[in-house]
């Protein structure tokens, strides 16, 4: 997933924020590693980074994320993004049902 930051003032077009699986696929773009993989891979190629799992940048690490599955091997890249969209779903529903994040959601910006 992604969205738009705020519009900018100057004529530049703003770039993107990635989240969730979107934010995931970035890092292992960056990464060098070939499927199927372990969890253990996995933390050890990537560094247990936080990634994103809403548009205000809060953040859930590699590691907890992987924890909250079943699965300790990936056998493709897109069974590793099936498996946890539905975390980071779920962390996002959560931060959204909080009172931060319902009184974030009544503010104009």
């Amino acid at each position: 997933m992604g969205v738009r930051p705020p519009q900018q003032s100057d004529d530049e077009e703003p770039e993107a924020v990635a989240f969730g699986i979107a934010a995931l696929d970035a890092h292992l773009d960056n990464a060098d590693l070939t499927f199927p993989v372990t969890q253990e891979t996995l933390l050890e190629e990537l560094g247990n980074p936080g990634i994103p799992y809403d548009a205000a940048g809060d953040t859930i690490s590699l590691k907890r994320a992987l924890d909250n599955t079943h699965i300790k091997r990936f056998e493709t890249r897109q069974e590793l993004l099936n498996v946890l969209h539905p975390i980071f779903e779920a962390e996002r529903e959560r931060a959204g049902n909080s009172v931060f994040g319902r009184l974030r959601a009544m503010l104009p910006f």
